[in-house]
């Protein structure tokens, strides 16, 4: 193994649902991470309803996604905004142009070539609700990997999908010349298939006792798939619980195990502070977000500083890449718990 070690400098927040907060906590985060001297680059992610800029007061972005995707500018650098917080650049998304929520497979390596490249201690890449593919593979090549969530039952059962379909997205694109495993993931949730799998510990075990080789490179990659949970807008000692029951979900059903990186306070005045584009209201001693996300970064400059092999670049490539999606779409895919 390469002594040539690297430390995480690329998070992205995701959580499959609309509404939980993830561009405020993005921001939240950000200026957390700036007040501890660290340099910040922001990214909205969100490609097809960018709103990043706003929350931080940005109207009109002179610069965006969208002049790096269509080759306006050579160099991901060059649109970055300087913000009005010290330490913190902007990227913004690109929203008003046809296609930007589905870029094509060379822009999207391009522009996860360029990410980490840019001239910043940490990245912090806001994510879009839901989980379409592209988001899904921009989640999965971040070494950090934050899962917001609030405690309503639908943002949890949200929450657990989106990091189930990045799983099997991660899984599906792993195993994309295997298939035998492919087979066994068409296969999954269908109780009259013979040999079929419901679980991945089902799937781990069939391939211990047929497919050995099979099964140490899932096994593998399962060891490596690291999430932190992040509960957000807790209001009572009983929404604190929420990471563990996600928590339980994923060990029993995916064979995860997350970790459970903080929570974050529900803070009317930030509420406030977004409804009338003032600034956010984390300089208060009693803000209870504000110390909740001091926490949180604390826990994310610790957790980059733990030294990880050296991520690869990705290959530039004029095609489109092959064409997994399919497994996903599958009935039978969805019905895997």
């Amino acid at each position: 193994m390469s002594l040539n070690l690297t430390r995480i400098k690329l998070w992205s927040i995701g959580g499959g649902k609309g509404g939980i907060g993830k561009s405020v906590f993005s921001l939240g985060l950000g200026i957390s991470l700036a007040r501890l001297g660290k340099k910040v680059i922001l990214i909205d992610g969100d490609l097809g309803g960018a709103n990043l800029h706003t929350l931080m007061g940005v109207r009109y972005p002179h610069v965006t996604l969208e002049h790096f995707l269509l080759k306006k500018v050579a160099r991901l650098e060059d649109t970055i905004i300087q913000t009005q917080v010290e330490g913190i650049g902007l990227i913004c998304g690109a929203d008003d142009i046809l296609g930007a929520a589905n870029p094509t497979y060379s822009q999207k390596i391009r522009l996860l070539n360029q990410i980490e490249a840019l001239p910043a201690q940490y990245v912090l890449l806001d994510l879009g609700a839901g989980t379409a593919f592209n988001l899904l593979d921009f989640f999965n090549y971040s070494p950090g990997k934050i899962v917001l969530f609030t405690s309503q039952t639908t943002s949890l059962q949200n929450a657990y999908g989106f990091i189930k379909s990045a799983l099997y997205r991660k899984i599906s694109r792993e195993f994309a010349k295997d298939d035998e495993v492919m087979n066994l993931l068409y296969q999954s949730g269908e109780d009259d298939t013979p040999n079929s799998v419901g679980t991945v510990n089902e799937l781990l075990n069939h391939l211990r006792k047929n497919a050995p080789q099979h099964y140490e490179r899932l096994e593998n990659l399962l060891r490596e798939y690291q999430i932190f949970l992040v509960a957000n807008m807790v209001k009572s000692n009983s929404d604190l619980k929420s990471p563990e029951i996600i928590q339980s979900v994923c060990t029993d059903f995916l064979n995860l195990q997350p970790e459970i990186m903080g929570h974050v306070g529900f803070d009317p005045a930030i509420e406030n502070a977004v409804n009338h584009m003032t600034q956010f209201p984390l300089n208060h001693k009693k803000s209870r977000a504000g110390v909740d996300l001091a926490q949180i970064a604390l826990r994310v400059v610790k957790e980059s500083m733990l030294p990880r092999a050296p991520r690869r670049p990705q290959p530039e490539a004029e095609e489109e890449e092959p064409q997994v999606e399919s497994l996903i779409t599958q009935p039978s895919y969805a019905g895997v718990n």
